[in-house]
């Protein structure tokens, strides 16, 4: 798939553009197609410069590290945008505060935090993506999440404009973010307690032998493939309860397969395509609705056209 050039109706910037970009090797699951334009922005000022002057009728995305998002074959109309290090930077503030660019990845923003001997950031080491993407869907495991951390974010709306947000603006839920969808946040400030750094590098290796122990992370994966369902419909089951239920633990198509180490974890055997791996999530979804009457949700996000459609 080869995209017609964007770049006439684009702005100029200080930042880079690429064309026919391939996606494919910047995601996790390490498949799709091309994005249009992939657009790499010098800071926040080249990025909020970007926003106020391309036209509306343009689409834009953000891919943060790619580890919960699906692309599809066809590749993604329009511009993709990808933080670059200017948005991976940490600053230590006073009263156990740290801020955060959401470019950096949250193991790395959990390490930040225990070097400083800032506490309630540990569990951000069990978690893949970016700082960015755990705003976005209130990320968390092992009983924390982002909401319970999180003091402020700065965001940037479709038209350029610099917002900080509060928390309780945000509608943080399980796995949501009710901020509009085109918002792309650039930095963030979070609130631990103080706490000796060797104590917090202590409880995030166990999250993270944990993690080893019972999710297959060194696979080509997305992560958790579904959200966790509504509790009284599945009757107290979690998504891979529902997923085991179906026979759903390393099922395969083509390239694609559950995992059977942890049955909710989605795995590109490295010869998938992403209608292999879209396909095999719906067969199982749809066999969770027919038989045991729950209606899952996606966690990973997917964007872009299947193969063969025109954008």
């Amino acid at each position: 798939m080869t995209f017609p050039s964007l770049l006439p109706q684009l702005p100029e910037v200080r930042g880079q553009y690429i064309e026919n970009a391939p996606l494919s090797d910047i995601t996790w699951l390490r498949v799709g197609g091309p994005a249009q334009v992939l657009y790499l922005p010098a800071d926040e000022a080249d990025l909020a410069r970007f926003l106020a002057e391309t036209p509306e009728d343009i689409p834009v995305h953000v891919l943060g590290a790619g580890s919960n998002t699906l692309v599809r074959d066809g590749g993604v109309p329009g511009v993709v945008i990808r933080l670059t290090p200017a948005f991976a930077r940490t600053e230590v503030l006073e009263g156990n505060r740290i801020r955060i660019g959401t470019a950096l990845l949250d193991k790395m923003a959990a390490k930040a935090a225990a070097k400083a001997g800032i506490a309630g950031l540990e569990f951000y080491v069990g978690v893949p993506g970016t700082i960015g993407g755990a705003i976005r869907m209130n990320a968390g495991c092992y009983g924390s999440e982002t909401k319970d951390v999180l003091v402020e974010a700065i965001a940037l709306d479709r038209r350029g404009r610099r917002l900080i947000v509060k928390p309780d603006e945000l509608g943080h839920a399980y796995r949501h973010c009710s901020a509009p969808e085109d918002w792309i946040f650039t930095e963030a400030v979070f609130e631990g307690r103080a706490d000796e750094p060797a104590a917090i590098l202590e409880r995030m290796d166990a999250i993270s032998e944990k993690r080893a122990a019972t999710q297959p992370i060194r696979e080509k994966t997305s992560g958790s493939t579904f959200k966790n369902p509504d509790q009284t419909a599945s009757k107290g089951r979690s998504a891979w309860q529902l997923v085991d239920a179906v026979g759903g633990r390393g099922r395969r198509k083509g390239g694609a397969r559950f995992s059977e180490m942890h049955a909710n974890f989605l795995i590109n055997d490295g010869s998938a395509s992403a209608a292999d791996l879209e396909g095999l999530v719906e067969e199982i979804r749809a066999e969770i609705a027919s038989k045991e009457n729950v209606e899952m949700h996606w966690e990973v996000k997917r964007i872009g056209l299947p193969a063969g459609e025109n954008a």
